[in-house]
């Protein structure tokens, strides 16, 4: 007779709103002293066709098999942005094949510590990915798992939820035609489908997490990147300002246009397409298959259809909806608080009974926050934001094809004025005459403040401004200037592998450091006398390779070591999810840095001026106006090439 080997335990929601019952998994970080459940690919919305609006989904069967993720949308072949921006191999990145179906790609992930029920009520976190035409949510980079059992060790457990959504032209396309289009099938507007999706979820998410134990009315929005810029959309949408189903939002390296098009304009790409694809009508648009359509490269991420938008302009996005209640919660978060509170002693506890386990931290230090009666009003959201100082990095390939002179000609072009164009220039010490081994760094410079660094300052500085009460909620800045493990560089996305602690390095035993007192190693906050090197420029020179040459015997040392990860992993976490519970991740009046070499803590806001290139923005860039400083971005990140095609494209529209 053979051994009996009992099935593997799989957690079930039994949901009363939907009746249907939810099959998941534990995730292969759950132990039986902290469990961890996942629920994979919940279709959360339907298309009715495509380039048209979604419909919320609730029409489930008795029994949904949750232990799959779902496909995602359609996109053009190739390696994830995550895969050429850290350069992923192995097993992590074969082992995902998600299956690509335009009809069935409205999918979410729910991640959350075992043992909840409706009254356990954890505040609900909602990622929205990045990545332009390509990505998805449920890529192994943001896979919940090491961050919700973080979010348990702190105290502060959460219920993560990660979406997928249309990208691309399905995501993004309009035009007349395509708005009349959606007006006969009785939808408002045209366009934004991606925007309109990602807005699907945050309802199914207000209306139905509370059985998995999350609180509806308690959810903060974050996102990187697009999905960034996506979020600055629903900040200032009209759906955001009457109806508000996201309590905070924190914006992470957001890539933002300076206006939105009018249809019209959009339609005018929509058109190039068809005419390329050879068709006349939207019915024979719609039947072009997916392969060929994602090829296309998409138009403006986001339209002005004179619905989703309460004015055009994205500078002002971040303007329209401002903070002015921050939940009324303590303004700082003390060193204890950020390093160990509330560790979740669970040792020995049964996986049904870690839900009670949970909720006794909660009830007893953090119950006013959690039970919050409604989704705060549009004017009360308060946001994170900031940047990672090599944003462009990535951008290389494509602006190495420049020459100093053909710069220095193109940027005279856009400008169309000889001294702007000089004040810009030698703002970033570029002439004809740049020598090439200084060429590629100063222009990637120049990138990066038009495309990401300036515009995030304005942004956060729009918010800023629009504060009416001094003691209002509002904004919180913050600078990633920490390495990445891999390349040593703070690169687009870096923070992301700290943030969500997916792709930890393996850390040579030799290499490991004894931890040093947190307190007087990188303490927690900086008093006023401790910015005396604010002034002191920063030293990018740090980045120009991979790995510091420190060894006695010759061989290359990592340029992140294990406290310096987990000195900024542990910080990034501790303050995301601080905000998460509605408390102020730290003092509104400083800025907080994340690096470089595992530096954590709060600065001065006259850290900009050394951290940032204020006074190229000044000199330079604001004379010149936000349009033009990111036509100037867009066309030097494209390369030669891509310059002369946009500028083809815009004389022959």
């Amino acid at each position: 007779m053979g051994i009996h080997v009992p099935p593997a335990y799989q957690p079930v929601v039994r949901h009363t709103l939907l009746k249907t019952t939810f099959t998941g998994l534990q995730h292969t970080l759950s132990t039986a002293e902290l469990p961890i459940h996942q629920y994979r690919g919940i279709k959360y919305a339907s298309i009715p066709a495509r380039f048209r609006q979604a419909k919320l989904f609730t029409s489930y069967r008795s029994s949904t098999d949750a232990t799959r993720y779902g496909p995602i949308c359609p996109q053009p072949k190739g390696k994830t942005n995550e895969e050429e921006l850290f350069a992923f191999t192995g097993a992590e990145t074969s082992a995902q094949n998600f299956k690509q179906i335009e009809s069935e790609c409205l999918n979410l992930n729910i991640t959350c510590p075992g043992g909840l029920t409706r009254e356990s009520r954890l505040p609900v976190m909602v990622w929205v990915h990045g990545g332009g035409d390509r990505g998805s949510g449920s890529h192994w980079l943001y896979d919940g798992g090491p961050l919700v059992q973080s979010s348990i060790r702190l105290g502060k457990p959460i219920v993560l939820v990660t979406i997928n959504y249309r990208l691309g032209l399905l995501g993004c396309a309009a035009s007349p035609k395509l708005l009349e289009d959606n007006k006969l099938a009785g939808e408002e507007g045209v366009g934004n489908y991606g925007l309109r999706d990602q807005r699907r979820a945050l309802e199914w998410v207000h209306d139905f997490i509370a059985d998995f134990g999350g609180d509806g009315s308690n959810v903060t929005l974050f996102g990187a990147s697009t999905g960034a810029s996506d979020i600055l959309s629903h900040l200032n949408s009209t759906s955001n300002g009457s109806h508000p189903l996201f309590a905070r939002a924190i914006v992470q390296s957001p890539i933002t246009e300076p206006t939105l098009p009018s249809v019209s304009l959009v339609g005018v790409h929509l058109s190039k397409v068809m005419s390329a694809l050879r068709v006349s009508t939207i019915q024979e648009l719609r039947k072009v298959p997916i392969d060929k359509l994602v090829g296309f490269t998409p138009g403006p991420r986001a339209v002005d259809d004179g619905y989703f938008f309460k004015n055009a302009s994205v500078e002002n996005r971040a303007a329209e909806e401002v903070p002015q209640n921050h939940l009324h919660v303590p303004e700082k978060l003390t060193a204890q608080c950020v390093i160990e509170q509330h560790i979740v002693d669970t040792h020995g506890t049964h996986p049904s009974r870690i839900g009670a386990k949970v909720l006794q931290v909660l009830h007893r230090d953090n119950l006013a926050l959690v039970h919050r009666p409604r989704v705060p009003a549009a004017s009360q959201q308060p946001v994170i934001i900031g940047d990672c100082n090599f944003e462009s990095f990535g951008y290389a390939p494509s602006a190495s094809a420049w020459t100093p002179s053909a710069v220095v000609r193109r940027v005279g072009a856009i400008c169309q004025s000889v001294k702007k164009a000089n004040a810009l220039l030698r703002a970033y010490d570029i002439s004809a005459h740049t020598p090439d081994e200084e060429f590629s760094e100063r222009l990637l410079e120049l990138i990066n403040d038009a495309r990401f660094a300036w515009p995030t300052h304005l942004a956060a500085e729009k918010f800023r401004s629009a504060r009416s009460q001094k003691d209002s909620g509002g904004v919180w800045r913050y600078v990633f200037d920490q390495e990445a493990p891999g390349s040593g560089i703070p690169h687009h996305a870096t923070d992301l592998l700290y943030l969500f602690d997916t792709a930890r390095p393996a850390f040579s035993a030799q290499l490991l450091l004894a931890t040093p007192d947190p307190d007087t190693f990188f303490p927690d906050r900086f008093d006023v006398d401790d910015d005396d090197d604010d002034d002191v420029p920063f030293d990018n020179s740090a980045f120009d390779s991979a790995f510091d040459d420190g060894s006695s015997d010759g061989e290359p040392m990592p340029s992140v070591d294990q406290y310096q990860y987990g000195a900024v992993r542990d910080a990034l976490q501790a303050r995301w999810l601080a905000f998460a519970y509605g408390q102020a991740p730290w003092s509104r009046d400083k800025v907080f840095v994340f690096g470089p070499e595992g530096e954590a803590g709060e600065r001065g806001m006259n850290i900009f001026e050394s951290r940032r290139r204020t006074a190229a923005w000044r000199t330079a860039l604001e004379p010149l106006g936000r349009a033009l400083v990111q036509k100037v971005g867009l066309e030097l990140s494209n390369g030669p090439s891509g310059a002369q095609l946009m500028h083809h494209q815009q004389h022959m529209s």
